[in-house]
């Protein structure tokens, strides 16, 4: 059995909900290229935290970890402009940027660990 890895389950539990969310953006507001900027960004954490965890060595792993950081930064960046812009309510993004914040915190904090190692 391996051991359960926090920043996967986190990350892959994040995309569920871009998923959801751009579904939302797409068939209720009609907006398609934000939403597919926010899809790309907010699934593209967990994609490169899965090729960190596959990595081939130390510096693959730090890279694509810092890959899903700027990722998830992005992502921040998208959840704002479109709260910003009301195509999401703040009901809608508060707790995805309190998602993201804690990602990065995670993310952030391996990657300290990597560099002090």
């Amino acid at each position: 059995m391996m051991k359960e890895n926090v920043v996967q389950i986190k990350s892959f539990d994040f995309a569920i909900k871009i998923v959801t969310i751009c579904r939302l953006l797409q068939t209720e507001k009609k907006e398609f290229t934000l939403s597919k900027q926010l899809l790309r960004s907010g699934t593209s954490i967990g994609a490169n935290i899965e090729e960190a965890i596959g990595g081939q060595s130390r510096k693959d792993f730090f890279a694509k970890l810092t890959i899903s950081y700027k990722e998830a930064r992005e992502t921040k960046y998208w959840i704002r402009l479109l709260t910003d812009t009301d195509y999401l309510t703040k009901q809608q993004s508060e707790p995805l940027l309190e998602d993201i914040e804690e990602l990065l915190r995670i993310i952030g904090s391996i990657q300290k660990t990597i560099r002090n190692s």
